[in-house]
């Protein structure tokens, strides 16, 4: 189907007479979603209490005291109560809890403001970083918002609203302009425009009709259409997405899992340096009680790794709810992280770097007959035929409008082709090994030439049928897989990367490597079978290391399972080849795939400067803290204030 400018009806989406919102556009930066936030309105009303507390101090110091210590609740609840969870239910320490015990061993030595101070700049960078969660948990799922609730369903003639769940794989339904499809489904009768952004990412609506594919949760345009169920309600498009989200909010990059088990661990260091702090230099080093606690509390500051712990999430989110918006969706950030380390893509041909649909490129007729006349018997033919094939040549007559023959006779024949009798006239078209028979089944003269063609057409990697008027040869047909309009500029940015290509499949030798000269990959393997295109996997990776493998069909499912990221199309791709891979390509655009990886690539830079940019700041304020001393302020400032930038900088990838 051809995308169309048509606009979207004004009129909200509705389904079942209630209204739903519109699918969503891709969001930018909104100051009111982020302080609608409840961490974050619960972080500025601690500060906001801070500076009453500070402006009371002058002449109330009780007032003031009470006036901080609702500063200290109102910040540090949500973090207290998450430290004293992982305390009591996972039996460790982490950072939440460092923060606290530092705030409150300042208030405890006076330094009220100070303590508030580094509540309030801690919660300000947790609200930060579950704002930037939030906005990637509703850009991945905004869609579950436009889950349709009811159907209205035919029954007798008569129209019915019925729960989703209650329908049923042949049911026909009838959806009114403006309002949400309900279920995966076909076309049978009306025109229209369908807004798919929520599961395509398409920015423009596109048009459908009688045979059209539909799918649950996009929007119908300004014509109603009647749909007939393909799908039951759990194997939908929509509902096969709203899984893959929930398996990508729940799974954790590698880099992520080894920064939550050094925090265990640093944060029980930091605990028992920080006790033998205030006990030992007072016998050792003559300090006084206060200046040993002052410096320990200074030391519980800076040497927690909240910075560290912020590094890696905000900046992975950001980038897969960028990608999501795009129509990318990934399944992890494990599988971004893996992504950014590819060296190979290898793609499947056909659905992939082909379209996955023949299309008649040479229809020749032999002497003596009519090109059109030729055409119109063997479409007549063929129309019977499900063949992918036969489907090609009716095509081709439906386009030149050539008018079709009444048959009075057809049959198939089994591993060869069909054949009919048109006005007492048997045709038959086939497979052309015929031409390699030497039993006299069709004259000899001219077959040389025939034999010639067909070699030259095969050479081009087509496949060749002939046409038979009874035992003699009327013509000959050549079809061929056509490639996507995309696929040659997909592979050039890919190889603009540095990342090599490489075409995996099942077609002939021939028929590969026209596809390779055509789309400019570097590496082909032909003539595969689905164990053949595993191994193939296995030796990519073991030659040149990470290997992300693109397929949509069944047969590449166990490709998909085998690469370091599988990537699966989401329009045309099998159940299977979605459930299996990593990554899906919601609107199958093969060209997003380099951007993609320069986006994981990004995302990889930027979680190494935040990390090395946090590791600077803690050694250098926990060094300046023993050599010469900081004062607590700056070391709130200093410490707090990079858990907010590496948070920031990871979220420039929103953009």
């Amino acid at each position: 189907m051809q995308a169309t400018s048509k606009e979207m009806p004004k009129s909200v989406a509705r389904q079942g007479g209630a209204k739903q919102p519109r699918t969503p556009e891709p969001r930018r930066f909104d100051p009111l979603a982020m302080i609608s936030n409840a961490e974050m309105q619960a972080a500025l009303g601690s500060g906001l209490m801070m500076l009453i507390a500070w402006a009371a101090s002058g002449w109330s110091e009780t007032i003031s005291v009470i006036l901080y210590v609702i500063s200290y609740s109102i910040g540090g609840w949500i973090k207290a109560k998450e430290g004293v969870e992982t305390l009591v239910k996972e039996r460790d320490l982490d950072v939440n809890l460092l923060m606290i015990a530092a705030a409150l061993g300042a208030a405890s030595i006076g330094y009220w403001n100070e303590g508030a101070m580094l509540i309030f700049i801690f919660a300000l960078s947790g609200a930060l970083e579950s704002y930037t969660m939030e906005r990637s948990k509703k850009d991945i799922s905004s869609l579950l918002a436009l889950k349709p609730a009811t159907a209205v369903r035919i029954e007798q003639g008569a129209m019915n609203e019925v729960a989703i769940d209650l329908l049923a794989i042949g049911d026909l339904l009838l959806v009114r302009p403006g309002e949400l499809i309900p279920a995966d489904g076909k076309v049978c009768r009306g025109e229209s425009s369908v807004n798919q952004a929520s599961i395509t990412g398409e920015s423009l609506p596109v048009d459908k009709a009688a045979g059209s594919e539909v799918f649950a949760g996009t929007v119908n345009g300004e014509g109603p259409l009647y749909i007939e169920v393909t799908k039951s309600a759990e194997n939908t498009l929509f509902a096969k997405i709203i899984r893959m989200v929930e398996e990508a909010e729940n799974e954790v990059p590698d880099s992520q899992r080894f920064i939550k088990r050094l925090e265990s661990v640093y944060a029980r260091v930091v605990v028992a340096a920080t006790a033998l702090l205030i006990t030992l230099p007072p016998f050792l080093l003559d300090w006084s009680w206060s200046d040993t606690f002052y410096k320990a509390m200074v030391f519980l500051v800076v040497a927690s790794p909240c910075a560290l712990v912020s590094s890696i999430m905000p900046a992975m989110l950001s980038a897969i709810s960028k990608s999501a918006r795009k129509g990318i969706l990934f399944k992890g950030g494990v599988h971004l992280e893996n992504m950014a380390r590819t060296s190979v893509v290898a793609f499947d041909k056909t659905g992939t770097l082909t379209e996955g649909v023949p299309q008649v490129t040479d229809f020749i007729a032999g002497e003596g007959y009519g090109r059109e006349a030729l055409l119109s018997v063997s479409a007549s033919i063929e129309k019977l035929s499900g063949h992918p094939l036969a489907e090609a040549i009716v095509a081709l007559a439906e386009a030149e409008q050539v008018e079709l023959h009444n048959i009075d006779e057809s049959k198939s024949v089994t591993g060869w082709g069909i054949e009919g009798t048109i006005n007492g006239q048997l045709w038959r078209i086939g497979k052309s090994n015929l031409l390699d028979e030497v039993d006299g089944a069709e004259p000899q003269e001219g077959s040389e030439d025939w034999r010639a063609l067909r070699s030259r057409l095969e050479q081009e990697g087509k496949t060749v049928s002939l046409i038979l008027a009874g035992d003699t040869i009327a013509g000959m047909i050549a079809l061929q897989d056509t490639v996507r309009p995309q696929a040659e500029t997909a592979v050039r940015k890919l190889q603009e990367l540095g990342i090599k290509v490489a075409m995996l499949t099942g077609d002939r030798e021939a028929t590969a490597q026209v596809i390779a000269g055509k789309t400019g990959v570097d590496l082909v393997f032909a003539g595969l079978l689905p164990e053949d295109k595993v191994s193939h996997i296995k030796s990519l990776r073991e030659q040149y290391g990470h290997v992300i493998m693109v397929g949509d069909g069944v047969n590449d499912a166990p490709a998909l399972a085998t690469a370091t990221v599988g990537m699966g199309m989401g329009m045309k791709g099998s159940g299977a080849a979605l459930e299996i891979a990593d990554v899906v390509l919601m609107n199958d655009n093969i060209e997003e795939i380099a951007s993609t990886i320069a986006l994981a690539r990004r995302t990889q830079r930027i979680v190494k400067q935040n990390m090395i940019f946090a590791v600077t700041v803690i050694a250098t304020l926990m060094i300046s803290n023993f050599v010469q001393g900081i004062a607590l302020p700056f070391g709130v400032v200093g410490h707090e204030g990079s858990t907010i930038l590496v948070i920031l900088n990871g979220l420039r990838l929103l953009r």
